[in-house]
């Protein structure tokens, strides 16, 4: 019994930060992600003498504990911010498109989220996502490209046109002149 407690207190030590991260992206937020795994790693503790692969069995506990909780509790807190223009490119841009990507991720059922997180994020073969999920080879492939497809549009939408001239922050602008020359405006000489 003692050899299962360390060897589980071994296994969360190493796998931790693993988890949370499936964990995350499925939930899309820090505080859920570790309830999840709390959760998870209550119910596997249990159990742990009788479980063949503790990865592949704790995915599959976040998921259905995390699609249960998502059939309980249908009514979301949605947060947005409106984002800066863009000037040039920071790390604040990259924040926004990971929201915006976690955003769009939250719009997906919880089973195609499971597909696509197992799938790009965590990098399982279809096979192995089939088998976590107890679902066909055809029916994560389908999963995956229609997931994939809702997120091109949703992240799509999202986008600044690409004919959209970036924005400046100073007060001169050039314009076209009428002669075709090009001449600036707005600026103190």
């Amino acid at each position: 019994m003692a050899a299962d407690d360390e060897h589980f207190r071994e296994f969360v030590d190493t796998r931790y930060m693993d988890l949370l991260r499936v964990a995350y992206h499925l939930t899309g937020s820090a505080q859920d992600a570790e309830d999840l795994v709390q959760a998870a790693l209550v119910k596997v503790m249990r159990r742990w003498r009788r479980v063949e692969d503790p990865m592949a069995y704790l995915r599959r506990v976040m998921i259905n504990q995390h699609i249960s909780s998502w059939r309980r509790y249908r009514v979301h807190e949605l947060v947005t911010a409106i984002l800066p223009e863009r000037s040039i490119r920071d790390m604040t841009d990259a924040v926004a498109e990971r929201h915006a990507l976690y955003a769009a991720m939250r719009a997906l059922s919880p089973r195609t989220r499971a597909v696509i997180v197992l799938r790009y994020v965590v990098d399982l073969p279809e096979a192995e996502v089939a088998a976590t999920l107890s679902c066909s080879v055809g029916s994560v492939k389908s999963r995956a490209s229609r997931g994939l497809a809702r997120l091109r549009l949703a992240l799509a939408a999202d986008a600044p046109p690409a004919d959209a001239p970036p924005s400046t922050s100073t007060s001169a602008a050039a314009q076209p002149a009428p002669d075709g020359t090009t001449r600036m405006t707005g600026a103190t000489p």
